[in-house]
């Protein structure tokens, strides 16, 4: 399972017919478009999840090249430091889709009695200060009712990585948010409030 980071074009222009995230332009390249709900008026409830953590990096000399070490942001933009980012090791299958963008899909899970495999479009954007990595879709496949549910539910997620030396010591400050927006449309939860379904769905989520 490989990650490769490259800026050609995407082999798979047909992927816009069956996903609503990318569709191409004419000169090839690709326009982002994030999805939305299905019904612009449905009750709706909001869940998120946020989580900070501080992580020492060891340090690695560059091989033939004395007693240099590798930078962090120097790693991030090297393929291994995008599977680290990614953690392709828990993927079931990468691919990139364009220039640091690579849609991941997640093993099956049990879902509603149903088996089905997330699939997310992740884009990875490193600098010399930072790393994000920000989800621009969220997707079911398996079943035709399973990916039905789809449009009732739109979620983006945000990963910020940060660095930073202090006492001879490397960190990474990764800064993570969650946002899941639920369409309510079922009984009997659309005769209750949206807090009953926002309080154990935060809960779950965390």
């Amino acid at each position: 399972m490989e990650a490769t980071k490259s800026c050609l074009p995407s082999p798979f222009p047909s992927i816009s017919s069956q996903q609503s995230l990318f569709s191409w332009r004419r000169n090839g390249g690709l326009r982002v478009t994030r999805a939305k709900l299905s019904e612009p008026n449905a009750r709706r409830a909001n869940l998120s999840a946020k989580k900070k953590e501080r992580i020492l990096v060891p340090s690695y000399s560059k091989i033939g090249r004395g007693n240099m070490v590798f930078h962090i942001s120097e790693f991030l933009n090297h393929p291994s430091g995008i599977e680290a980012v990614l953690n392709t090791r828990a993927l079931h299958s990468i691919e990139s889709l364009d220039c640091n963008l690579y849609r991941c899909v997640l093993p099956q899970i049990q879902l509603l009695n149903f088996e089905v495999a997330p699939v997310l479009d992740l884009q990875v954007t490193s600098t010399k200060e930072d790393c994000t990595v920000e989800m621009l879709s969220c997707k079911f496949e398996g079943s035709e009712l399973m990916e039905n549910q789809n449009d009732r539910f739109a979620a983006s997620m945000r990963n910020h990585i940060t660095w930073a030396t202090i006492d001879s010591e490397s960190f990474l400050d990764v800064d993570v948010k969650l946002n899941i927006t639920l369409e309510i449309y079922t009984y009997p939860f659309t005769f209750l409030p949206e807090s009953a379904v926002e309080g154990p769905g935060n809960l779950k989520v965390q």
